[in-house]
């Protein structure tokens, strides 16, 4: 054998371990993008070609779209964990092979690990990986609205948002938020501040209509550094339109259902020294019975009553229209004279059973029927306390857009 042969073969040797190494690199190496196999590569290179959404090393990923995608394959495995403490999360995969996504919605600031695989048609594997952390809460915000999805509400009610953080984009935050009504009522939005943002129609929502609101602010950028996490459609029924208008100066209550008059109630609102706001109240809440201290809306000790019963709230400051028990029933105030610290109170008796006054008219109502108070000293309900955005005119409420 001659140097020259020996070299050679020391040559070659070399050549084969260093195209070992690069196999082996080539097999155990990992992206959120599986090399395609294309341009001229090693043709048993399988042409599946994997994407992770969320990017591999990613630091605000979304807790929403969060998912793996394959192209000219089909997934044949997907695992995803929680980076360190390797809990599984759950997922499906589409029935054609081409999807897989999580099957919860992820925690914000956490981090995760996706391995993913699939074949092309030729059977051959292509493998795609990711670690990443999902947008953490304090760079994200949320919006709390009412109402919730499946509910059949008053043709008063409003969409309300409440967002967990400061919007100074309310533009890019408002258009990305879409309302409409098969009733084919124009809608606009109102902002109340930097973190409330209502919507409603010019007059009250046609009955029967259903509402849709489809909210997409996965990923927009509502203040520097602070993104949206949301994604869904919610839709709501709204039932028959019902408006109650009590009048201070009678002391009566006329409920109107479909402009037909149901009933005539007597009540006894504000007392002259505690009067009832005046305006267009939407009931936003009910309560068979509720605790109702005064301390807590700045009537110190006068009053701490720990079952009022049929209880609805008008106003976030704690308006209310609610049975009354503890009235002298020797001399019962309802239709004759105001006797509340501003509620409207209707004849009732301990432990809300009965057939009262309030009981009728808690039975017949929606969160989001209209209570309508006319002729009170006071002034008229601001519009944002509560779901209160009717005392305003449309040009007002439209001017209150962002876009």
């Amino acid at each position: 054998m001659t140097r020259p042969d020996i070299a050679a073969r020391r040559a070659l040797g070399a050549c084969a371990a260093l195209m070992v190494g690069a196999l082996t690199l080539t097999a155990c190496g990992g992206s959120a993008d599986a090399d395609d196999g294309k341009g001229g590569g090693n043709p048993r290179t399988s042409t599946a070609k994997i994407v992770i959404s969320s990017k591999d090393g990613a630091t605000d990923a979304s807790i929403n779209a969060t998912g793996v995608k394959v192209s000219d394959g089909r997934l044949t495995d997907v695992k995803m964990t929680v980076a360190g403490s390797g809990q599984a999360v759950p997922g499906t995969t589409s029935a054609d092979g081409h999807n897989w996504k999580p099957k919860e919605q992820l925690e914000r600031g956490t981090k995760y690990r996706i391995a993913a695989t699939a074949k092309d048609s030729a059977g051959r594997t292509a493998a795609a990986n990711s670690i990443f952390t999902t947008v953490t809460t304090a760079n994200s915000f949320i919006g709390t609205y009412t109402p919730d999805d499946g509910t059949t509400v008053g043709a008063g009610m409003p969409v309300s948002f409440t967002f967990d953080k400061s919007i100074t984009d309310k533009k890019a935050v408002q258009s990305h938020i879409k309302v409409a009504s098969s009733s084919g009522q124009q809608v606009a939005g109102h902002w109340f501040g930097d973190r409330r943002l209502d919507f409603r129609p010019q007059e009250y929502w046609k009955a029967g209509s259903k509402v849709t609101m489809r909210i997409d602010l996965d990923g927009v950028e509502g203040a520097k550094g602070v993104f949206g996490v949301q994604k869904k459609t919610v839709s709501f029924t709204v039932g028959r339109s019902q408006v109650s208008t009590v009048d201070v100066s009678t002391q009566t209550m006329t409920v109107v259902r479909d402009g037909k008059t149901l009933k005539s109630v007597p009540i006894s609102a504000g007392s002259p020294e505690h009067t009832t706001y005046n305006g267009q109240m939407v009931i936003s809440e009910k309560f068979v019975q509720t605790r109702m201290n005064g301390s807590t809306v700045g009537f110190g000790g006068e009053y701490d009553i720990s079952d009022v019963p049929h209880a609805m709230r008008l106003t976030s400051s704690g308006t209310f229209i609610h049975g009354n028990y503890w009235y002298r029933k020797d001399n019962p105030p309802f239709g004759r004279e105001g006797t509340s610290h501003g509620c409207v109170g209707l004849s009732d008796v301990q432990g809300a059973q009965g057939a009262t006054s309030a009981k009728w008219f808690f039975d017949n109502s929606l969160v989001g029927d209209v209570v309508v108070v006319k002729n009170s000293p006071d002034k008229t309900v601001a519009p944002d306390n509560g779901l209160n955005g009717w005392n305003m005119s449309w040009s007002a409420w439209t001017a209150g857009s962002a876009v």
